[in-house]
């Protein structure tokens, strides 16, 4: 799969753009600031439905317009498809496949996307809302609906928050909440499909993991991923890590959990049980990575995570290779590992690298490279070189 051309419209720093792409590499290079990082996020989103920068879709919308547009046409094989997204700073956002209309949702069956970037870090030395976010976005581009599943899962446990902090505020008992009992089945009945799609993530994963670390750092650690599940009795977001197992169905670990948690939560307000608490646990030579990983290791194992993710959904997808974007990754690295990164990704069908200095970017993957300046892509960077008069212009 690879992107011929991109076309956005009030996104982030761009008035109006208009990117033309090829197979295997293509380099975007820019000083900090101008927008090569905006196109690779576009690029991204189609994918994941979200961004790995914010949180929120409104950012996204250039300043002063109450829309952006996204438009993309990929090319699986000999076929060719165009994409269109509306990204709503209000309101809810719009698609379009071949221009028929489709519900947002539906994008990421066509676009297949892996992006690393620094941000990405923060998986490993994170809190762990940063791992279930790789993870659902991972669930969804290899399952799209459940995006989904995901979102009614949110929603649902909104409703039962909200319901228990009324209690709390009224000193209510469980007894006199009946409805909640309505909102604990919709809440295990969705949860319990989160964490078994997680669970499966996490194994499938597992190899080309291992693969893709000793690629990169030339080394093997013995990484590991496994979930640390509250329906265990555990509490990442609390600190505790112990995760006692369990034996059942998940939804009955589940049920049981959430009866044994009741009070507490009636107590504290809050829901204490289920994925929106679980963490990721990652693990190098028998030790976690966070808190016990070098630097290096951690950048490793972050850059393995985001490969294995590329693997797996190479593998699975009828449609051919993910698309590859290396976002200002090479500055971060060293030479022994910027080498090994562009051994193991160079055979992709398309990797887009974003860099403020052409020259960090390894020559396997150096390609077209083009020019990006104050949100315009000027054209090859042969054509509009940097001023030499100014070198801080090329400053990473």
């Amino acid at each position: 799969m690879i992107v011929e051309h991109l076309s956005l419209k009030d996104f982030r720093n761009y008035a109006e753009a208009e990117l033309e792409l090829g197979p295997g590499a293509n380099v975007l290079v820019g000083r900090n600031g101008q927008g090569k990082t905006n196109l690779a996020e576009a690029i991204a989103y189609l994918a994941t439905l979200g961004s790995h920068r914010v949180s929120a879709d409104a950012p996204l919308v250039r300043e002063g317009e109450s829309a952006a547009f996204v438009r993309a046409r990929l090319r699986h094989g000999a076929r060719t498809v165009m994409l269109d997204l509306q990204i709503s700073k209000q309101g809810s956002n719009k698609a379009r496949i071949g221009g028929a209309p489709v519900k947002p949702g539906e994008l990421p069956r066509y676009a297949q996307v892996v992006l690393f970037a620094p941000e990405d870090l923060q998986i490993v030395r994170g809190n762990p809302s940063e791992r279930r976010k790789f993870a659902d976005q991972l669930l969804i581009q290899r399952t799209p609906r459940m995006a989904a599943v995901l979102g009614d899962y949110d929603r649902t446990l909104r409703q039962r928050t909200t319901l228990l902090k009324s209690a709390r505020a009224r000193g209510m008992k469980a007894d006199a909440l009946p409805t909640l009992d309505v909102w604990d089945d919709k809440l295990v009945a969705l949860g319990s499909e989160i964490i078994d799609a997680r669970t499966a993530l996490a194994h499938d994963l597992q190899g080309p993991l291992t693969a893709a670390y000793e690629g990169v750092a030339g080394a093997d650690h013995r990484p590991e991923l496994s979930w640390t599940l509250t329906i265990h009795g555990a509490d990442p977001e609390e600190g505790d890590d112990a995760d006692g197992g369990g034996e059942g169905p998940t939804a009955a670990q589940f049920r049981s959990a959430l009866a044994q948690k009741r009070a507490a939560e009636l107590e504290r307000g809050l829901s204490l049980v289920g994925p929106h608490r679980d963490d990721l646990l990652l693990r190098v030579r028998g030790l976690p990575v966070k808190g016990y990983a070098s630097h290096g290791e951690s950048w490793s194992v972050s850059l393995a995570l985001r490969l294995a993710a590329a693997e797996l959904l190479r593998r699975e997808s009828p449609g051919g290779d993910p698309i590859l974007i290396l976002d200002d990754v090479f500055a971060e690295l060293d030479a022994d590992r910027r080498s090994r990164l562009a051994g193991v990704v160079s055979d992709y069908e398309q990797v887009i690298v974003t860099a403020a200095v052409a020259g960090d970017v390894p020559e396997p993957l150096r390609g077209s490279a083009i020019r990006i300046d104050h949100g315009r892509v000027l054209g090859p960077l042969a054509d509009h070189p940097f001023d030499t008069a100014h070198p801080e212009q090329a400053d990473g």
